[in-house]
């Protein structure tokens, strides 16, 4: 059934003559009128809901992550012998599972674990590392918190890192 814009109109104006009725409600004796709340109330209530969240759990430190010992990290920082290595390309590097110590690559350069070396360009520092197969596609590695920073690499930037395979 088409309706005509004034079939609409009357439609509507019925529609709104019934909500007259509704401000009558305030004399029906079966509701009762709402209580007062006084100024002390309304600034109690306020206080409760108005409270400063609770802060969250203190993030670990970068330092409280690596549990590497200070021999650890001087044996992955001694310069290899050259004649043993083969270089196995460049990658980007990120930092990978920060809850994962010790110091590794995981690299699409390599289809088994082993070990080898990974170096910063930038600065020339080097890291002993195992190197671990990456397949989950792309062409950038994660690395492990330790190795970056023994490589002096910020967590968070994302630089072209030379990976030799010993």
């Amino acid at each position: 059934m088409r309706m005509t814009p004034l079939a609409v109109t009357m439609g509507l104006g019925l529609a709104l003559a019934g909500c007259s009725q509704m401000t009558k409600t305030e004399t029906r004796p079966d509701i009762q009128p709402t209580k007062t709340v006084t100024a002390e109330q309304v600034a109690a209530a306020t206080a409760i809901t108005r409270a400063p969240a609770p802060r969250p759990a203190a993030r670990a430190t970068p330092a409280q992550l690596d549990t590497t010992t200070q021999e650890q990290r001087e044996a992955a920082a001694k310069a290899p012998e050259a004649s043993t290595e083969t270089k196995l390309g460049s990658t980007v590097g990120s930092l990978g599972n920060p809850s994962e110590g010790g110091f590794w690559i995981k690299t699409p350069l390599v289809k088994t674990r082993a070990m080898g070396r990974i170096v910063n360009p930038a600065n020339g520092k080097s890291a002993k590392v195992e190197l671990i197969p990456l397949t989950s596609g792309g062409s950038g590695s994660q690395v492990s918190l330790p190795a970056l920073q023994l490589l002096g690499i910020s967590l968070t930037d994302l630089p072209t890192l030379d990976v030799y395979k010993s």
